[in-house]
């Protein structure tokens, strides 16, 4: 897309030069139009309800501004229409007000502020000419407060009059155009594109725009990095080879760098700092940053939809990049901070603080639900994403201080029709207090599964004192779900995440190695639930080698077959590692980014075919997604349960079983018994599976359960061998089970002759 830069000033129509017409306070932002008697310009609408005055500054490429009163005030909104304002001229706002932080009041003229709403944004955050590695700082300028006051103390009390427009980047106009929701025209343009994936059936896969093509050799050079790199399809090859079902980006709302990471040449690279929350991070754009990164972000999405592939994104409403009392001024806070931020009601000069970032949007003030609704269903119908993963969401949850499942946040979303149609993830904690909320939010919301993740680390790793949790997990986490209503895809179950080790390097590691990040190793989480298999580090040791990869096998063996959503993390199907720095945030660098040369070592290859057939595996059996939970009862004539639990013996485990230490467990999944019909009313029958777990040390015989349950077994999976399993095994009979490996078996007739 190319767009025409018109003059600084623009030419009026019927009213002098430069003058503003009244325009709309509806919709908020910049909206390129028509305006009366058809003329072509931009209408202003920007909500500061406490403000005393607003002027939207133009600028040229130079850096000209030009500054335009708005005159217009309707329900907190100002605003006005430019006559001649184009797509692609870059604007920014000042607001003026009152200067009394003891009460919250922090309005600066002197910062120019970025537009909440704009959808594109020119320029970064860091100083002109930083770059990557060089240490450098936020320059003075674009805080509202004097920095250097004697008085550390009180040094956010003092208004700084610098200003800021040199220093920040600016958001741009973009024209709106037809939404990515029908037939190609209108509100229901492309529609049909989305893969529309049912929840139990999905695979997630976590993965970095930018991090994941930076190193990949099929994807051109100047596309690495970018939405078009993820979009190419050598990228695109890969995520259908591996057959996962959605992709969950790390957050593309346009972002900041903090000061403290900028000083030591470093970057905010997971973006968890945002900003723009209607604008597409622009540094990830091959294309340009005048708009162009709108349409390439939605080329990406168009790819990744025709490859059967839905667009998850990771967002981050819970706080800003603005920070605590002692931070920047970019927008919110200078356009009206009592209004968009928790302040304390005993010290307003300060900010509650539910998030460990400084600060916590007031998302029970009606102007900040509006704006994260507007967001949502601006990326859903004009960007074309499929659902959202809410970081931090119990944040987002509450009410006025403690989270509150009927909040205004959740009940907004669950009667939206557009947002409650689309996947909705809850990180179900913040840092606050009664913040941990697994298991608690409503029936449209899935939750990252931390109980999970938990469980299995410490399964094998040797570390659970008995099975009883284990069991829950691995079956869908009906203790966690199933009192509300909701069903087992409501668990995404993970292992590993963006934030803590790499699946390699959780078998390669049982001490945190993030000196890089630059704070002395002090951050990052110190107990991580892994184990090194005996040696701290990478190693030459064939048998540690060995030991390794068949952990791995475990891990992923074991998530892609348990009841619920899983969700990969890129590269661990390959062994990517960070060298055991487990905070990664800071890192944009080859510690960071996958490294796609691995898959040249056959013990890497392997590992991605077996997870590849792990998922084809489950994408073909229906016992392997269900949609209700086990019942655990006799069923049917045969009075046989749906999930049953076997002890090495072939015996059904008792109660004494479930809390005896046991590094094995045999999990028999029916698929004679699933609580599903087809499309039609018939019910779905499948194969049935007995899916061997031993986190023990030395291989052991475990006795297969006697003909009523299956006549004889097939091998399917078993993680002891590089290769697929093999052979089969009569009913009752005993069959040798690898030390520290998961055995697949699928209940067959018994071969003629």
């Amino acid at each position: 897309m190319s767009y025409a830069i018109e003059p600084a000033v623009p030419a009026a129509v019927g009213g002098g030069p430069g003058q503003v017409w009244p325009g709309s306070p509806q919709p908020l932002g910049s909206r390129y139009h028509r305006g009366p008697g058809g003329v072509a310009g931009t209408n202003f609408a920007l909500w500061a309800g406490g403000a005393e005055g607003v002027e939207v500054c133009l600028f040229d490429d130079d850096g000209t501004e030009t500054r335009f009163r708005l005159a217009e005030l309707t329900h907190g909104i100002w605003h006005g229409f430019l006559p001649g304002v184009l797509p692609g001229r870059r604007y920014g706002y000042r607001v003026h007000g009152r200067w009394d932080p003891w009460t919250g009041a922090r309005w600066n003229p002197a910062k120019l502020l970025l537009d909440p709403y704009t959808r594109a944004v020119d320029g970064d955050f860091a100083p002109p000419g930083a770059t990557r590695g060089t240490p450098t700082a936020l320059p003075a300028e674009v805080y509202g407060h004097v920095r250097d006051w004697p008085q550390q103390q009180v040094s956010d009390t003092v208004r700084d009059e610098r200003d800021s427009a040199p220093f920040v980047p600016k958001g741009v106009v973009v024209e709106e155009q037809c939404a990515f929701t029908g037939n190609g025209h209108g509100p229901d343009a492309h529609q049909h594109d989305r893969p529309h994936t049912q929840w139990a059936d999905s695979v997630i896969y976590e993965l970095h725009v930018r991090g994941f093509t930076m190193r990949h050799p099929g994807v051109p050079a100047e596309l690495r990095g970018t939405y078009a790199g993820l979009g190419h399809p050598a990228a695109l090859e890969h995520l259908t080879r591996l057959g996962v079902t959605a992709v969950e980006l790390l957050p593309v709302h346009q972002f900041a760098h903090e000061d403290h990471l900028l000083r030591r040449g470093l970057r905010n690279y997971w973006g968890y700092n945002s900003l723009g929350y209607f604008a597409p991070h622009a540094a990830y754009s091959s294309s340009g940053t005048r708009g162009q990164q709108v349409t390439e972000f939605k080329e990406m999405v168009r790819a990744l939809h025709a490859a059967g592939i839905e667009v998850l994104l990771d967002v981050v409403y819970n706080h800003t990049a603005e920070g605590d009392e002692r931070g920047p001024t970019y927008a919110l806070r200078g356009i009206d901070n009592p209004g968009y931020y928790r302040l304390p009601p005993h010290d307003r000069r300060r900010y509650t603080d539910y998030t460990g970032c400084g600060n916590t949007l007031h998302v029970v003030q009606p102007q900040v639900l509006r704006l994260i609704t507007d967001s949502l269903r601006y990326w859903v119908q004009e960007m074309g994403v499929d659902g959202f993963r809410f970081d931090l969401a119990s944040a987002l949850a509450r009410a006025m201080h403690d989270v509150d499942m009927l909040s205004p946040f959740l009940a907004v979303i669950a009667q939206d029709p557009v947002l409650r149609g689309v996947k909705l993830i809850a990180e179900p904690w913040d840092v606050g207090s009664g913040g941990y909320q697994v298991g608690a939010f409503p029936p449209l919301w899935t939750e990252w599964n931390d109980r999970y993740r938990d469980t299995v680390r410490d399964f094998w790793r040797g570390a659970l004192p008995d099975v009883r949790d284990l069991g829950y997990r691995l079956s869908g986490s009906s203790d966690l779900y199933a009192w509300g209503g909701r069903r087992p895809y409501a668990s995404v179950n993970f292992v590993t995440a963006h934030d803590g080790f790499t699946l390699r390097d959780l078998v390669t590691y049982e001490h945190k190695r993030n000196e890089a990040n630059g704070e002395g190793n002090r951050d990052g989480a110190a107990d991580n639930r892994s184990w090194n298999c005996g040696t701290e580090g990478e190693t030459d040791d064939p048998a540690v080698q060995e030991l390794r990869v068949r952990q791995l096998r475990n891990l992923l063996t074991t998530l892609l077959l348990s009841t619920g959503v899983p969700m990969l993390v890129a590269g661990d199907e390959m062994g990517r590692t960070q060298g055991g720095n487990n905070n990664a945030y800071c890192q944009d660098s080859p510690v960071s980014w996958v490294d796609w040369s691995l898959l040249e070592e056959p013990r890497w290859r392997g590992l991605l075919e077996l997870a590849a057939r792990l998922v084809r595996l489950r994408r073909a059996h229906p016992v392997l997604r269900r949609r209700a939970f086990f019942s655990g009862r006799p069923q049917g004539a045969e009075g046989l349960r749906d999930l049953a639990w076997f002890t090495p013996r072939g015996e059904e485990m008792a109660e004494a079983d479930w809390y005896a230490p046991s590094a094995t467990v045999g999990m028999f999944l029916s698929g004679r018994d699933i609580a599903q019909r087809d499309p039609v009313g018939e019910p779905v029958l499948d194969d049935s599976f007995l899916c061997v777990l031993h986190a023990g040390a030395e291989e052991i015989a475990f006795r297969l359960p006697d003909a009523a349950w299956g006549a004889a077994y097939a091998g399917v999976v078993d993680t002891a061998r590089e290769r697929p399993a093999e052979g089969w095994y009569p009913a009752g009979c005993e069959v040798a089970v690898g030390a520290r490996s998961v055995l697949v078996l699928r209940v067959v007739e018994r071969p003629s002759g």
